[in-house]
């Protein structure tokens, strides 16, 4: 798996895969973007900040995608995204905040491994509290530090962080999970203060 998705920086289709990874899972899909963006940033460290900028553009325009959902298609589409990731509980509570501190949470969201797409269906969902402009905003700032981060990372250590990562790449793949699991816990404390 880790070869064949690395192997997606030496194909004609690598920036579109990308590109319909990170806008997916902005609004529906549970795989997060990053997982293809450090391969191919593996493969290719040259172009790193070109994927990252690609992911960026595929993962916000993804977010309105999700606003979208949450504004004009909650009850027939974003409920069941909702219940498959187990929010349904939180949601009407993250809802509520968003009328104070919209943009932070976004920001946040955008930023950890906190399932982001709940936070865009919640900001349409909100839309009187939270315009598109401050959904798009927190993403480009959250995101793009999130994206580029990974890409400047390669493209100056490419080839050391490579093999760091072919000799430690289990290693890491678990601790990718275990922030995923945490960025899951945070939401549910974030949302159940009041």
């Amino acid at each position: 798996m880790y070869l064949w998705t690395i192997g997606w920086a030496e194909t004609p289709y690598a920036g579109w895969a990308l590109f319909v990874l990170a806008f997916s899972g902005s609004s529906f899909f549970p795989i997060p973007p990053d997982v293809l963006l450090i391969a191919m940033a593996l493969g290719a460290p040259r172009k790193s900040l070109r994927y990252a900028g690609i992911c960026l553009a595929g993962s916000v325009i993804g977010g309105c995608l999700g606003y979208g959902i949450g504004m004009f298609l909650f009850e027939a589409v974003g409920r069941p995204i909702l219940s498959f990731y187990h929010y349904g509980d939180q949601f009407e509570e993250l809802c509520v905040r968003f009328a104070d501190h919209g943009f932070f949470y976004i920001f946040v969201a955008a930023l950890t491994p906190i399932p982001y797409k709940v936070f865009t269906i919640a900001a349409g969902v909100s839309h009187s509290h939270v315009p598109l402009g401050v959904l798009v905003a927190a993403s480009v700032v959250g995101r793009g530090l999130r994206f580029f981060a990974v890409g400047v990372l390669f493209r100056l250590f490419g080839a050391p962080v490579k093999r760091f990562i072919d000799r430690y790449f289990n290693l890491l793949t678990v601790l990718f999970v275990i922030l995923l699991v945490l960025g899951l816990l945070c939401v549910k404390i974030l949302v159940g203060r009041g």
